[in-house]
């Protein structure tokens, strides 16, 4: 790990109040990070000091020895909420390949180590202060509560999900059973190949476990006049996800937002930039709670003007159809929130951040929107039009 210059009495009082991970026996060469840093473990690593309090994400990944061809593993990471002058223990698991923190409940065993702390010093590496600002402007919203609600029961959060088949068809007949097509014929089409293919699900408590986008977005009873408007408007859908997943702290949406964004920034989680890409479509195209919920969406640029500064802007170009997510997704939000019957603060910070976006990505919202275009939207069963 790379020294940081800094003022010895800074470090001296950061070793005494910073929070410690000692991590024994990670092979050399693993990748090994916290928050938005990482390194290639050396022969003396043993773990990170001066850690300041608050919620952090460490990770790692396994590699082969040189020698075997030195490929490197999924990254998996947790999310750590340290208290100060706090000491975590933890033991390399060569068979499972991946930290065993058991030993944290240990008092005598962590009581040891908080002794000998001084001597370890020369073999822990120093928290990198230099990224901690960045690190807090991407989870300033997420608490210990919320990612511990968010992450698996696992407990880990990985890159590569962990899946196994959704029947367990072992046997030539376990197929026949389920009316499922038999694997000892020839496949005559690409599309009879794939669907032998078994169908997999994440395995039990791997998974993370974000709050589901609703699927109607119109109320029970509505007429086809409203469920129109509710597909324009998916205030109604905002509204029903707040109520079921964030009824005592609303904006705690935010700090879901930007703890999808971390599981995939850093721990290249596809399924967090999905859930990141669904979560922000629901805000931008809230248009009524825009007028009700202004400390939301005050909240919202905030957490979107530093998001945005860390993904390339070409990243969000389909690439069939070179079509930009984000700058439809975003023109829908400006022109919401440039609207009648807004908060004039938000009106203000939103018209500042579309010019700074509009300078720093060259993204143009001033292209028309596809106002004319025909939506189509489902009806309950039994509703007809005249």
């Amino acid at each position: 790990m790379a020294t940081v210059d800094m003022d010895p009495e800074v470090a001296r009082g950061l070793f005494e109040e910073g929070a410690t991970v000692v991590l024994l026996g990670v092979p050399e060469g693993t990748e090994l990070g916290i928050d938005y840093k990482s390194w290639q473990v050396g022969p003396r690593f043993r773990g990170v000091k001066m850690i300041p309090p608050g919620l952090h994400f460490l990770h790692y990944c396994s590699s082969n020895a040189p020698d075997r061809g030195g490929e490197t593993g999924p990254r998996t990471g947790l999310f750590l909420t340290l208290k100060p002058r706090e000491i975590l223990l933890a033991h390399w698991d060569p068979k499972e390949e991946d930290l065993d923190f058991s030993a944290t409940q240990n008092e005598d065993e962590v009581g040891r180590v908080r002794a000998v702390l001084r001597d370890l010093d020369p073999f822990l590496g120093p928290y990198p202060y230099e990224v901690m600002r960045k690190w807090v402007s991407l989870t300033d919203r997420v608490n210990q509560e919320l990612a511990t609600r968010l992450q698996p029961l696992s407990g880990r959060v990985c890159a590569f999900s962990d899946v196994i088949p959704e029947l367990q068809l072992t046997h030539t007949k376990d197929r026949d059973e389920q009316n499922l097509p038999r694997n000892d014929t020839e496949c005559q089409s690409m599309r009879e190949g794939l669907d032998r293919l078994p169908r997999m699900k994440p395995r039990e408590g791997t998974e993370l476990r974000f709050s589901p986008i609703p699927r109607q977005t119109y109320p029970p009873g509505a007429t086809p006049a409203q469920i129109t408007q509710c597909s324009l408007d998916l205030s109604y859908a905002l509204d029903s996800l707040l109520e079921k997943h964030h009824q005592q702290q609303p904006l705690n949406v935010l700090g879901e937002l930007q703890f999808a964004f971390v599981c995939f920034l850093i721990g290249n989680v596809y399924e967090g930039f999905e859930h990141w890409k669904r979560l922000l479509a629901l805000l931008c195209r809230s248009e009524e709670a825009m007028r009700q919920r202004r400390d939301l969406y005050l909240g919202l640029i905030a957490v979107l003007y530093h998001q945005l500064g860390e993904i390339p802007p070409d990243f969000f170009v389909d690439i069939v159809s070179q079509d930009n997510f984000l700058t439809s997704t975003l023109q829908d939000f400006f022109q919401f929130a440039c609207g009648p019957g807004v908060d004039g603060t938000l009106r203000k910070r939103a018209e500042k951040f579309k010019a700074h976006l509009t300078k720093k990505f060259c993204w143009d919202f001033e292209v028309d929107p596809d106002d004319c275009d025909p939506v189509v939207v489902e009806l309950p069963d039994g509703v007809t039009l005249d």
